[in-house]
């Protein structure tokens, strides 16, 4: 049910959104100048700084088979994400995520609840961090500490109960330090990500300082909790027009950085895309033969 709302909703989103986008750049051609201006130098460090990006993403996936004791090789690891990442966009309803999991289970005895206990590790993790992204720049340090604690009560509330109904107990082979390097690996993807941000919108002229940044960043990612749309189209920029009492960057800024950030990140995709098809990712990563034996 969930799936069959997500397909309908999806287009119907990125259509509003990009009718939206249309609308206003109509009726705000500086914003479109703004977008004019950016030197080739900046979108060359953009697209550096979302390979270090994907590099974050590599090493997630390294944290999480660690936690099982398991490893792939970086050929497969490299692999591996940029096909979930290809299909997680282009694919019918983001099914990066169901991917990763039939791959993990295929070919390296990665359990559903395993596979599932690990990526909620790394969702509370970054609930956690953008949830200090969120306040730490734009309101009082209570504020930011009741907030950052209230994230990361919830997030162990909801792992604490998942691993309960999954029977991962102490006997379930988890290598607990490993879990450390979960949380390193989403702290510097998030960090990456700030930077991103921050150079785009520095990019479309606008001067945002480093606690306006953080605080973009953190309202970006918690986007993604509700993401519908392939990136969270439309829903990020949905969710920065109306936290600019949080970050106080304009509505201009906003849409001129997303519409450079979404380029960007599609330039790379489709770079990613011709390296897995001269490598024959989909061959070399065994796709076709994941429905057996499910």
């Amino acid at each position: 049910m969930k799936q069959r709302i997500r397909r309908v909703l999806a287009p119907v989103i990125i259509a509003a959104t990009i009718a939206a986008f249309g609308y206003y750049l109509h009726g705000h051609p500086a914003t479109v100048h703004s977008l004019g201006r950016v030197p080739l130098s900046t979108l060359a460090v953009l697209l550096g700084l979302y390979v270090l990006f994907f590099v974050a993403l590599a090493l997630m996936t390294r944290a999480s088979l660690k936690v099982y004791q398991k490893t792939m090789t970086v050929p497969e690891n490299l692999l591996f994400n940029i096909y979930s990442s290809l299909i997680n966009f282009f694919g019918p309803g983001q099914s990066g995520p169901v991917f990763r999991g039939a791959y993990l289970k295929k070919r390296h005895n990665i359990t559903v609840k395993q596979y599932m206990f690990t990526t909620l590790l790394y969702y509370g993790f970054f609930a956690v961090i953008s949830a200090l992204f969120m306040c730490v720049g734009s309101r009082p340090w209570w504020q930011t500490t009741l907030v950052v604690v209230a994230a990361a009560v919830g997030s162990m509330l909801i792992i604490a109960r998942y691993r309960r109904r999954a029977e991962l107990g102490k006997s379930a082979g988890i290598h607990w330090p490993s879990v450390g390097w979960i949380f390193g690996a989403t702290a510097l993807q998030l960090g990456l990500q700030a930077v991103i941000y921050m150079v785009e919108l520095h990019g479309v002229g606008a001067h945002a300082s480093f606690g306006q940044v953080l605080a973009y960043t953190g309202v970006a990612n918690f986007a993604l909790f509700v993401s519908l749309t392939p990136g969270a189209i439309g829903i990020r920029e949905s969710f920065l027009v109306f936290s600019q009492h949080l970050h106080h960057i304009s509505s201009g800024s906003i849409v001129a950085a997303n519409l450079l950030d979404r380029g960007t990140y599609l330039l790379l995709l489709v770079i990613l895309g011709c390296i897995a098809l001269g490598l024959h990712a989909r061959e070399r990563l065994g796709v076709g033969n994941l429905k057996e034996k499910q």
